[in-house]
């Protein structure tokens, strides 16, 4: 079964790093890791889009993350790493990984998740 494992989450003070990693697993050699992205939500709020990366890297952020945050990925492990700098309390979230998983035989594609790591920056 597919399964995308995120670590990297903890408690950090305003002005401070946290890098999230987020490993894609459980699937055969007909399929392949298109787009990769995170996403966050906090407590009240819908979750909204940080960034995304294409298997050939390419990639798009949020406003709010630009300058701060950097998105990357190591496809020969099927995993996207983010980088997260200058962290501030609006940063605060449960940060989702997400997961193109391309069946390129079939030509079909499905998005997975991550089970979610809490970020949370004290001011």
């Amino acid at each position: 079964q597919v399964q995308l494992v995120e670590s990297g989450g903890g408690l950090v003070q305003a002005g401070g790093s946290l890098r999230l990693s987020c490993a894609a697993s459980g699937f055969g050699s007909i399929f392949g890791v298109n787009v990769m992205g995170w996403y966050r939500q906090a407590p009240g709020k819908q979750r909204e889009l940080v960034t995304t990366i294409t298997r050939g890297g390419s990639t798009n952020y949020a406003d709010s993350v630009k300058g701060r945050f950097t998105i990357s990925r190591d496809n020969a492990k099927n995993t996207v790493y983010l980088q997260m700098n200058s962290l501030t309390p609006e940063d605060t979230a449960v940060y989702y990984c997400n997961a193109d998983i391309t069946n390129w035989v079939a030509t079909a594609s499905n998005y997975y998740w991550g089970q979610g790591t809490q970020v949370t920056v004290s001011s």
